[in-house]
């Protein structure tokens, strides 16, 4: 499992784009606004609260939610992202497309680690997914101009 620890400047410029704020919390201690428990991310408002070992994918998808929100669900955004299936799925490949502006990483790498944590794929894993299946994913982040047609982020937030 990739943990932010091993990301930390790299994570902070990427999400810096997006104007999403990491709050770094001490080791042991609770993670405000984490929706699955510690070590995983929390989110609240802005603030994307992580300690050193909670997972990568954690961090990117809690983001990726906030930045494919609508800009009502943002302004009142704490812990709980809430979202329909095709957010969730733009969310998914939208984490995967952000690992690749992690240098030590890449989307293979985050790809296992989703699978490891029991994210579930019609195709079974989520680099097939990605791969062969998410072109609604890719239709939706297009509409909300959260994606160029290169893949590459318009680093914009759903308005």
């Amino acid at each position: 499992m990739i943990v932010v620890a091993s990301i930390k400047n790299e994570l902070t410029k990427l999400l810096a784009n997006y104007e999403i704020e990491i709050i770094w919390i001490d080791d042991k201690q609770p993670i405000p606004g984490s929706y699955w428990g510690e070590p995983e991310a929390g989110i609240i408002s802005n603030r994307l609260y992580i300690r050193n070992d909670t997972p990568l994918h954690s961090a990117l998808h809690e983001s990726c939610h906030y930045i494919c929100m609508d800009s009502e669900r943002r302004a009142a955004l704490d812990t709980d992202t809430g979202g329909d299936y095709d957010e969730e799925n733009a969310v998914c490949f939208l984490q995967i497309i952000l690992s690749r502006q992690i240098t030590a990483i890449g989307e293979f790498s985050l790809c296992d680690d989703m699978d490891e944590w029991g994210y579930t794929f019609r195709l079974g894993s989520a680099q097939k997914w990605f791969e062969e299946d998410a072109s609604d994913a890719l239709g939706w982040l297009h509409q909300h101009n959260i994606l160029n047609n290169d893949l590459t982020p318009t680093w914009e937030i759903r308005h």
